[in-house]
């Protein structure tokens, strides 16, 4: 993200490079076209700062003049009440409630997979696979009936489901005929201005042997 080289901006993100966490939020900021340094952090010699402003020294790390926020369901939520145009949460409680409901379900079902495919053994990394293409293939018939998550407008839910279906060829997870749906929905947010501008090098390259 560009800023003019006399200013600099209020806000600053600590971003892993390959973190889909970081990713959703950078998705985010893009979204938002909102200023803002990003710093890319290597999660294997993270940058002493990142442990001194958060003290589980994770990414992705917010800092905005004295607000230090971590945890990228609750940076993103700030993101998009702060600065509320274009909004990506409904309007209505219930709305919220549901789409809230929906970034815990992602968080603790398939994000809680990752370690397992990226660093378990064989047997575990194979079974988390196939629990996450079982879980996408199940929600996939609802991108039949609408263009995005939670209907027809672009949200945070959108944000945190992009990152998943963007590495599943580098994970090797496929998903079957079933899932062609959601696979499509995947092709929507790729094609998205925000999205192409939120890919790091290294994420870009997760999709050399793309479909």
């Amino acid at each position: 993200m560009t800023t003019p080289a006399a200013r600099k901006p209020i806000m600053t993100l600590y971003s892993g490079t390959t973190d889909p966490y970081s990713h959703r939020t950078r998705i985010v900021l893009y979204e938002k076209d909102i200023e803002c340094q990003i710093v890319e952090v290597d999660i294997n010699k993270k940058p002493r700062e990142l442990g001194e402003l958060n003290p589980y020294n994770q990414v992705p790390t917010m800092v905005d003049r004295d607000l230090v926020l971590y945890e990228s369901n609750i940076i993103n939520e700030y993101l998009d009440e702060r600065l509320p145009h274009p909004p990506l949460m409904p309007v209505d409680p219930v709305s919220r409630a549901r789409a809230r409901l929906m970034l815990i379900r992602f968080d603790r079902d398939w994000y809680s997979l990752i370690p397992d495919i990226t660093g378990g053994d064989k047997k575990t990394a194979t079974r988390a696979r196939h629990a996450l293409r079982d879980g996408l293939t199940v929600i996939s018939p609802i991108f039949k009936e609408q263009a995005f998550a939670m209907g027809e407008e672009f949200s945070l839910v959108d944000c945190a489901l992009a990152p998943l279906l963007w590495r599943l060829d580098h994970w090797d997870v496929e998903l079957p005929r079933q899932a062609k749906s959601i696979l499509e929905y995947g092709d929507r947010i790729y094609a998205r201005k925000s999205f192409k501008l939120s890919l790091t090098e290294a994420e870009k390259a997760m999709r050399a042997r793309a479909r």
